[in-house]
């Protein structure tokens, strides 16, 4: 046989597999359009610069201890590390803090652990973003007159833009989050008078008696002219909202400049990762888009742990996105996160329950065995006696755990330990250079005085 002809027949048979094998790695048609800078909020620097300070101020909270940094800190992420959050009374920053004041804890707080997860703030000023909290309780609305549904109901001021401006004044009405526990100061005694409206006054009015706040809050609405009552719980949201949409924008991963046609930005397993992801394996049948969530609310069989919003007959429940529209189908749904800089920002799930990305992943494929199986070891919770079995008592009830299996609507294709492999190498590619390092948007102090960090 010819020897020419021999050569080219393998040349030829090696071009046809690599073109075999190009057609089965092409990307998928469902792979999102780039994020638009467009889409983001471009806020005036004056309200970036007084939202910085009242982001990192305490004086935003009833005992002028935590600020909105503690659980959504720069240093941790935007988030705070543990299962659910330390609010007030806690001391200490993210793993490290503790869980007060144990065992007098009569007059002290916290006297509970957080309901959720503190949810990153990652890319909340892009336009996508009109539905907030785990269950969504905060969203866009057109049908109310503020624009906005809220806890606060009709009592919501108007005046808001957009849902991370109206979200960002409801923790300070919290009050294991930053209010504290009536008796203890004069934001947590007006929440006994009104949950929200009254603390917010009771908060303009201490924010009013700081003169270096009444010239920030002029620079940043001129129609406050330099009159304390003049100033309002919505410049506060406005501010807080600007701030964040700047400092916490993250669209420039690897995964984002891949999609602005830089191919070299990702490697050739992430890439494997993301042709799985948005393909046969499903994840993006929920976390779909650039930001991979379709903002949408899904039960998936997340084990129960610590103190949920105290539904269901044994208190310890949480039954998702039914609390806040009342509909029993929506019991146990939550909304899909964004998976931006997902690993940067455990524990994972609505209530922490996974440690690891691993097994986070991995439970969305089996959440049967998973929920059956769950182990209490992944908690990250501060130790406290009082409050350490309660966490459990959700996780070890039998009925708890059968309902919570019932509801999963969720059910994907096996996925082999390779293909697991490459999604999680894609999900790492999800991680903006940026969000690694935040200390640039701590400011080197605040307006009222009181210390940055936190003291053990």
């Amino acid at each position: 046989m010819n020897r020419l002809f021999v050569s080219w027949t393998i040349v030829t048979v090696i071009l046809l597999i690599a073109a075999v094998e190009a057609l089965g790695q092409s990307e998928p048609s469902s792979l999102p359009e780039p994020a638009r800078d467009g889409d983001f909020q471009h806020p005036d620097e004056d309200r970036v610069a007084l939202g910085q300070m009242l982001f990192f101020d305490k004086e935003l909270s009833g005992n002028r201890n935590i600020s909105c940094a503690t659980c959504h800190s720069p240093v941790v992420a935007t988030v705070d590390g543990l299962s659910t959050n330390i609010g007030t009374g806690g001391r200490g920053l993210a793993v490290l803090r503790d869980a007060g004041n144990y065992p007098d804890t009569t007059l002290f707080d916290p006297q509970s652990r957080g309901a959720r997860n503190m949810t990153p703030l990652f890319n909340l000023g892009h336009s996508q973003f009109q539905k907030l909290f785990w269950d969504g309780r905060i969203q866009v609305d057109p049908t109310i007159p503020q624009g906005f549904a809220t806890p606060a109901g009709a009592n919501l001021p108007f005046g808001f833009d957009n849902a991370l401006e109206a979200l960002s004044i409801f923790a300070q009405t919290d009050l294991q989050e930053m209010t504290g526990q009536p008796g203890t100061n004069e934001l947590a005694g007006a929440s006994e008078i009104s949950p929200h409206v009254a603390v917010w006054e009771a908060l303009m009015l201490r924010l009013g008696d700081i003169a270096e706040y009444v010239n920030l809050f002029t620079a940043a609405f001129p129609e406050v002219g330099n009159h304390p009552e003049n100033m309002s719980i919505v410049h506060v949201g406005k501010a807080l909202g600007a701030f964040q949409a700047v400092a916490f924008r993250s669209d420039n991963s690897p995964f984002d400049r891949f999609l602005r046609g830089d191919e070299k930005a990702m490697s050739q397993s992430a890439k494997k990762g993301m042709r799985l992801f948005y393909g046969n394996a499903g994840c993006s049948d929920c976390h779909s888009g650039v930001f991979q969530t379709d903002h949408d609310f899904h039960a998936i069989g997340m084990p129960q742990i610590g103190p949920g919003f105290g539904d269901g007959a044994n208190g310890h429940e949480d039954f998702g996105r039914e609390g806040f529209t009342g509909d029993m189908n929506d019991r146990y749904r939550f909304r899909t996160p964004s998976l931006r800089n997902v690993y940067l920002t455990g524990p994972w799930g609505h209530d922490g329950c996974f440690n690891s990305v691993r097994n986070a992943v991995l439970h969305h494929f089996d959440p049967l065995a998973s929920l059956a199986n769950a182990d209490a070891c992944q908690m990250v919770m501060p130790p406290r006696p009082d409050l350490d079995e309660l966490d459990l008592i959700a996780l070890n009830d039998p009925l708890t755990t059968q309902a919570i299996g019932a509801a999963v609507e969720i059910n994907l294709p096996e996925l082999s330990e390779q293909d697991l492999e490459y999604v999680l190498d894609f999900l790492q590619a999800l991680t903006d250079p940026s969000a690694m390092d935040l200390r640039k948007t701590v400011p080197v102090r605040v307006p009222s005085g009181l210390p940055l960090a936190e003291i053990r």
